[in-house]
């Protein structure tokens, strides 16, 4: 992180809707220069967490901290802090150079100041000479990217994004999560970033906070998140993983499909039940003789870089990633280094996540989030 000035502190934070808990008592810490990610399923608290930072929600109980200074009550329009929803919002009547200028003559600013200042975020979106453009005629990731200069022209501390990339196409998507993070990065100011995709959090992430159920599961990098999960819920909902029941007997040993492995995990209770995190891509197929686990291939799907190959191992369904081509019926040989097997505590996730038992492509298409409408919470 280059400056670990903290801008924003979240203390305690819960808001309920009708009777039902939509933030439970969350804190959080922002630092300035940051890109971070509020990740998690629809209905988890993100948007909420958001709105509650711009100020277009009180908080029922806990603080929103901005620089030191307590903000609670201070209206959206007098916070130092900008918006960018998923339905960008532009004047469809102004061009794109008045939308962009929007903001800027609200304040008052000299005309000159405007001009400069128009020219300055329309060469930083890639849109230079696009000024009298009308908004009808431009794509949607032009769109987008009138939305993000009219936003960071009036030069906000904060900016927050709302799920902003949801109505893009994948490829279009791809670009702009490249083309967002340089803009971060070149204005060197904090975004914070809502979205449900988990490759758009890992890609562009300084931190990931993970929510669920109105909680934070995790924060940490994406590294981090990814290969420390801290529950069954992260781990699932980070990537594809294999969630086994096991008992950590001792430092450095854990028993999982009835088997004792070494591993790189220490601190657990003596015979304590964990959850086991294998990922897809972590497990080496081999013969069945040579193989830790044996099991029979029941399904073989090629995804172009790789096979993904669901195994039964004596009633559970492992998921494999593996560059090497299985057969449907094969018998075969898995092998995990110690190094590859994550140990979690049990939660109130275990049990839930990682046999893929129900794995089909048609089940995996019906529940894209993409597919999904922009949350509502």
């Amino acid at each position: 992180m280059k400056n670990s000035k903290e801008i924003i502190r979240l203390e305690n934070i819960s808001v309920a809707f009708d009777g039902e808990t939509i933030l439970d008592d969350i804190s959080l810490k922002i630092d300035e220069n940051e890109f971070i990610t509020l990740l998690g399923p629809s209905g988890c608290g993100k948007t909420t967490t958001l709105r509650i930072i711009a100020g277009f929600l009180e908080p029922d109980k806990g603080d929103v901290i901005f620089d030191g200074e307590k903000i609670n009550g201070v209206p959206a329009y007098k916070r130092q802090v900008n918006t960018i929803f998923q339905r960008y919002a532009l004047f469809p009547h102004l061009n794109v150079y008045e939308n962009i200028a929007f903001g800027l003559r609200l304040k008052k600013i000299k005309e000159d100041e405007i001009r400069q200042t128009v020219s300055e975020m329309l060469s930083l979106v890639n849109l230079k000479g696009f000024g009298n453009r009308n908004i009808a005629s431009l794509s949607g990731g032009q769109q987008q990217r009138v939305a993000i200069a009219r936003a960071l022209a009036v030069k906000p501390r904060v900016l927050l994004l709302d799920e902003p990339l949801g109505a893009l196409d994948l490829k279009l998507r791809k670009d702009m999560q490249v083309e967002l993070k340089s803009i971060q990065q070149k204005l060197g100011i904090t975004f914070i970033y809502v979205t449900h995709d988990q490759e758009e959090a890992l890609s562009m992430s300084d931190t990931i906070v993970v929510m669920d159920g109105g909680k934070i599961q995790q924060i940490g990098t994406p590294t981090d998140v990814y290969n420390e999960p801290s529950n069954a819920f992260v781990a699932d909902f980070i990537g594809e993983s294999n969630i086994l029941d096991g008992i950590m007997h001792e430092d450095f040993s854990v028993e999982f499909a009835g088997i004792r492995f070494q591993c790189v995990d220490k601190g657990f209770k003596k015979d304590e039940p964990v959850d086991v995190v294998i990922r897809p891509e972590d497990v080496d197929v081999v013969s069945p003789e040579e193989g830790m686990l044996k099991g029979l291939v029941t399904s073989v799907t090629f995804k172009g870089v790789h096979y993904e190959i669901i195994v039964d191992v004596e009633g559970f369904k492992w998921m494999i990633q593996t560059t090497e081509k299985s057969e449907v019926d094969d018998y075969i040989g898995i092998v995990v280094k110690p190094d590859e097997i994550h140990i979690m505590k049990k939660s109130q996730y275990s049990g839930l996540y990682g046999d893929y038992s129900s794995f089909s492509e048609e089940f995996d298409e019906l529940s894209d989030p993409t597919i999904d409408e922009a949350e509502e919470e």
